[in-house]
């Protein structure tokens, strides 16, 4: 008897290797908003954000070809392409943000953010939310909550309350700033001092708060005050995912002193980067030595630059702005006594779903699995896991829309409420 496609993973990577769904979705092809699965279905794709501009663009496809038949090595011999590329991409900067390193993840480029602002500060602790997720390597995998940690966690590492627009209003910032300063009173009891707070500018996996721009002021004053840094982790928010900005910290409106990218910045080819100003590079580079054999390769490069001329050339922020109105608009008037909140940034939305005090969220998981037996692809986040998660590629228009609210329509209708 054959095994199954299941078995055949389980046999070769283990055991709780993650899939999403509960019946994972076998894909063999994909472009644009669309993937097919191996029995020939259509999914609309409303949830990665990793094939950012769509699946198998044939723009960054070409790049990918041409670099890879002309040259592909590291960054201890010279060559144009990853300048170019990091030229074009620190354009869109500002604050004084000039010069970066690319890596291969998002993981490794949050861990070097960790190392820059110890360099910069001289000090050693870490403040994040308490519902965050900022990687897998040893030291970014600390500042998770969401996973066991072997041992105590790491005690220069201090969690805060994530925000929550709907259950804890905060509206002007005041109480996150205060959870913040006293983290950063125990880490200076505690001898670390504070490096840096690390947060993705939209909260993403805390699920996609409602926050006015201005909001991390008092955060902000209170870090500047005690000499600290703020890492902005645009691996989801980045690339004009927002709409109205480019970057994430750009549109809550906060000065970032070191950015860090991933997942979309290739369009799936594995790359990412840690962006900062002079200053704090110098600092890093004088303290410590670091080198990546695949970062800055000039074939990772050519498709990060392909991406970046393909958003501007596609108008895919502008078109982004367009779409997130129309969404937001037509998942507000979905009429069912589970949902609590829509929240939207950008193509980013969150539709929370409760029942009563708490968190609706079998009913949640439930509504996600049949969308997927309808062809439509989401998932949910949240502490509670009962916030629809929708983030789907920037090729996604208003004709997707339209099909997206429709069948979430026909699917909260005939989902059961569990007893």
């Amino acid at each position: 008897m054959s095994e199954t496609h299941v078995e055949r993973r389980a046999r070769l990577m283990g055991p709780n290797v993650p899939t999403f769904y509960r019946s994972p979705v076998h894909l063999v092809r994909g472009e644009g908003v669309w993937l097919w699965d191996a029995a020939g279905k259509r999914y609309l794709d409303c949830y990665n954000n990793v094939p950012h501009v769509g699946h198998c663009h044939p723009k960054v496809v070409e790049a990918i070809a041409k670099q890879a038949a002309t040259l592909n090595t590291h960054t201890r011999y010279l060559h144009d392409m990853v300048l170019d590329y990091l030229e074009r991409l620190l354009g869109t900067f500002k604050n004084g943000i000039g010069q970066g390193i690319l890596t291969c993840t998002g993981s490794e480029a949050n861990d070097i953010a960790l190392r820059m602002a110890q360099a910069a500060t001289g000090k050693t602790g870490i403040i994040v939310t308490d519902d965050t997720y900022h990687g897998n390597t040893t030291a970014v995998s600390q500042l998770s909550a969401r996973r066991p940690q072997i041992g105590e966690r790491w005690p220069n590492v201090r969690l805060v309350p994530a925000p929550n627009s709907l259950l804890r209003p905060d509206p002007d910032g005041t109480i996150f700033a205060g959870h913040v300063k006293a983290a950063m009173a125990e880490l200076a009891a505690a001898g670390f001092g504070t490096s840096a707070l690390l947060i993705c500018p939209m909260f993403a996996n805390e699920g996609l708060p409602s926050l006015a721009p201005g909001w991390l002021a008092p955060t902000e004053a209170a870090l500047r005050a005690e000499g600290a840094l703020i890492i902005a982790d645009e691996v989801q928010p980045g690339f004009g995912r927002s709409g109205s900005h480019f970057w994430g910290h750009e549109r809550l409106g906060f000065k970032a002193d070191i950015v860090t990218m991933g997942k979309p910045m290739g369009n799936g080819h594995p790359v990412a980067a840690v962006v900062t100003t002079p200053e704090i590079m110098a600092s890093f580079r004088n303290v410590f030595s670091y080198f990546n054999t695949f970062g800055g390769n000039p074939v990772s490069a050519a498709a990060a630059m392909a991406v970046l001329q393909v958003i501007e050339e596609e108008g895919l922020q502008e078109r982004a702005a367009k779409s997130s109105a129309y969404v937001k608009d037509r998942l507000e008037a979905l009429n069912h006594p589970l949902i609590a909140d829509v929240r939207a940034n950008g193509l980013f939305f969150a539709v929370e779903l409760r029942d009563g005090d708490k968190g609706a969220t079998a009913f949640s998981v439930q509504l996600v699995e049949n969308m997927v037996a309808r062809g439509f692809l989401m998932n949910v986040i949240g502490a509670d896991r009962n916030v629809l998660k929708i983030r789907p590629p920037m090729a996604f228009d208003i004709e997707h829309a339209d099909l997206l609210i429709d069948a979430l329509a026909a699917a909260l209708a005939e989902t059961k409420v569990p007893a």
